[in-house]
């Protein structure tokens, strides 16, 4: 890849050149500008790469083969089609994501096989808490004493323009108040040098578990969260996986929970605005009736039907996301 990253190199301007050092020395730390190549110069090389490929493949995944197999982040220029005329390209490699897939053969933690289904019941909303077990070949529920506030989104949020709010969760407690987002994207973390978004290094930090702080350890940059055509994407920033969880990422008529691993550099389609319109509500084991327009994302622990943790809240730290019905 030498020969073909020199090339490249000296067909960008000096202010490119220097653009690129600062992306890739920060390794993707704050939302850097973009590097542009002219087009016409895609396969110059040998090895017939793109120039994003090519870098792609050179400062973050060696294996990445096509252009098909990454994504342009939100804020990249690249993607909007804004300079010009198109004759020219980004191909700054933290301007890209990977796209993250479900496994195959599928992990414990999305195992679609694994399990028993769950509990027929209602669809309707409900305040009460009900915790499943499975037993002898059935589930059986019984109610707790402490249900989870209510966090619901109510349609009053589009008078201030906010699309989503977020809440925070450590185990069955949500710690803070709840975040809104009026932006088209949003950073959520722990440590982002020269990054603005919802910080979770600011909340509160009364009586948290040696399991709270470790997982909060490891949240560091965190992810991205960002409104695009057609539904919501996660980047998950950080050097450990996020797992996902959503109406839209479970097949039509499901039912058991899909939990969606996404890791280190990679994004993924966690709501489709299209898909959940035939949805009624949203039952989860262990958690009753659910919002069929919210997100769950556990920072660094999976959960689901064949983990260890079956359900989210026995996650140490993850996040709610509560989105508008009014798109």
């Amino acid at each position: 890849l030498k020969p073909a990253a020199h090339a490249l190199f000296k067909k960008l301007k000096d202010e490119e050149l220097e653009l690129l050092v600062q992306a890739v020395e920060s390794r993707g730390a704050w939302e850097s500008r973009c590097v542009w190549v002219p087009r016409g110069d895609a396969r110059g090389t040998k090895q017939g790469l793109s120039p994003q490929v090519l870098l792609c493949r050179l400062f973050r995944w060696p294996d990445v083969h096509q252009p098909h197999e990454l994504k342009h982040l939100c804020y990249c220029a690249g993607s909007q089609g804004v300079c010009g005329d198109l004759s020219a390209l980004c191909c700054n490699p933290h301007h890209f994501s990977r796209l993250a897939v479900p496994e195959t053969p599928p992990p414990p933690y999305s195992k679609s096989s694994c399990g028993p289904s769950w509990p027929d019941g209602p669809q309707h909303p409900s305040a009460q808490l009900l915790e499943f077990s499975y037993k002898g070949g059935d589930w059986h529920g019984k109610r707790l004493c402490s249900p989870l506030p209510d966090t619901s989104l109510s349609r009053s949020t589009t008078k201030d323009g906010c699309w989503c709010k977020l809440a925070y969760w450590e185990h069955r407690t949500r710690v803070g108040r709840l975040y809104a987002v009026h932006e088209a994207s949003v950073n959520v973390f722990c440590e982002l040098p020269w990054g603005s978004g919802f910080c979770l290094a600011q909340l509160p930090a009364a009586h948290r578990s040696r399991a709270v702080r470790r997982a909060r350890g490891k949240i560091g940059r965190g992810l991205l969260l960002s409104r695009e055509p057609g539904g919501i994407w996660a980047y998950n920033r950080s050097e450990h996986p996020i797992f996902v969880s959503s109406p839209t990422l479970s097949p039509a008529g499901a039912r058991r929970l899909t939990v969606l691993k996404v890791l280190p550099g990679y994004s993924a389609k966690v709501f489709d605005y299209e898909q959940v319109g035939g949805k009624g509500g949203w039952r989860l084991p262990g958690e009753g009736p659910c919002d069929p327009h919210s997100i769950r994302i556990s920072f660094a622990k999976g959960w689901g039907p064949c983990y260890s943790r079956q359900f989210i809240t026995s996650c140490p730290c993850w996040l709610e996301v509560l989105l508008n019905q009014l798109r």
